[in-house]
């Protein structure tokens, strides 16, 4: 299950989607939230996250596809949200099931690091009057490198 949406998210049906799979033996998980980004009020911060309607989605699936053929796994689940967000609110969820915990503790972290550096999505800040959008962080194209070396 791959969704881009503006809602929130349950993350209890989520994990319940991932159960359904026969033989799962293990399900890994990972909620990004809004983190306060500056030493104002929280009501000061927050970010406007955009995509790419079909090409983020194809992103997505492509990320999915490139753990599914490095561990054998028996369902993947990503949702991003888009728009507006404040500080605390869920942001992504992305949720692997497969028979053995490694398999799932290692694909989740793939797709968390392929997620923030290859798919599309630009995110703007905004810190009380001033916003920006914001760069690609190097330290998770160094993320990247472990998994390149793995392949």
């Amino acid at each position: 299950m791959i969704r881009v949406q503006q809602e929130d998210f349950q993350v209890d049906t989520l994990y319940n989607h991932l159960l359904k799979a026969n033989k799962t033996g293990a399900v890994a998980m990972f909620v990004g939230l809004v983190r306060q980004f500056a030493d104002l009020p929280k009501e000061a911060c927050s970010f406007e996250l955009e995509h790419y309607a079909g090409m983020t989605e194809h992103n997505l699936q492509a990320i999915v596809d490139e753990a599914n053929t490095r561990w054998p796994l028996l369902d993947v689940c990503i949702v991003h949200r888009v728009g507006r967000l404040l500080v605390d609110d869920q942001i992504v969820f992305v949720g692997v099931s497969a028979s053995h915990r490694s398999e799932a503790f290692q694909a989740c972290d793939f797709i968390m690091d392929y997620l923030k550096s290859r798919a599309a999505f630009w995110k703007k800040e905004t810190q009380g009057t001033e916003s920006k959008w914001v760069e690609a962080n190097t330290k998770d194209e160094k993320s990247l490198e472990r998994w390149k070396n793995l392949s």
